[in-house]
């Protein structure tokens, strides 16, 4: 079967659910000691900014207007 030959709608479901099963198990996925303290370099760079970021739907607006 070709992935390509299913409806939009049904490729989309697939990926979902795909990414779904990931997350389930995403605890088993290990991590090495180096990319866990670049994590926790970015999460105390993240909590000493105090920035809160930008909301999700302005980005998505920023991203639309450049295209």
């Amino acid at each position: 079967m070709n992935i390509g030959d299913l409806p939009l709608n049904d490729r989309i479901q697939l990926v979902e659910d795909i990414w779904d099963s990931i997350a389930a198990e995403q605890h088993s996925i290990a991590i090495t000691d180096k990319q866990r303290q670049e994590l926790d370099r970015r999460l105390k760079s993240y909590e000493l900014s105090g920035d809160a970021g930008v909301p999700a739907a302005e980005s998505i607006e920023r991203i639309r207007a450049s295209l």
